[in-house]
């Protein structure tokens, strides 16, 4: 079964937003529809993010989402892959590995210098597919995160 990634559009909207709320879940974060819809939807309207959907057959299977950003240690664009995701009954199809190619051929179109991303330390599955794609392990950094509430 062939594998077909593109750009999303805001028809695609609806399938998005089920696999990006199945994301969620996986992630131990609630569904919220609504908000992840609206969400969605601004960054198509905005296009302040680059979102790539994967068809296995005629269904969408797949799911990326990246952010440009600019890095002063690398001295130049560096793009941030904050989504990856493929629906678990089309997981081993090689969905993930077009969705990744995918994202290293928009980053370096966008004359990015590189591609950052994050996964879960106890998704070993994710980490074995980045390794073997060619992703490299960041030892020399550790990541933090200091959550804000949004602002009404």
């Amino acid at each position: 079964m062939s594998t077909h990634v593109r750009p999303a559009q805001t028809g695609d909207l609806t399938a998005l937003c089920e696999l990006s709320v199945a994301y969620r879940v996986f992630l131990g974060r609630p569904p919220q529809p609504e908000l992840t819809r609206a969400f969605l939807r601004e960054r198509l309207a905005r296009g302040d993010a680059v979102l790539l959907v994967a068809f296995s057959a005629d269904e969408m299977a797949g799911f990326a989402q990246m952010f440009p950003s600019f890095s002063s240690a690398h001295l130049g664009r560096i793009w941030r892959l904050d989504d990856l995701f493929v629906a678990p009954h089309a997981r081993k199809r090689g969905i993930g590995r077009a969705l990744l190619s995918a994202c290293i051929e928009q980053a370096r179109a966008g004359g990015a210098t590189g591609l950052r991303l994050e996964t879960q330390g106890t998704n070993t599955v994710a980490q074995a597919l980045l390794v073997e794609q060619g992703w490299e392990p960041d030892e020399e950094t550790c990541l933090y995160h200091y959550p804000l509430e949004p602002t009404p």
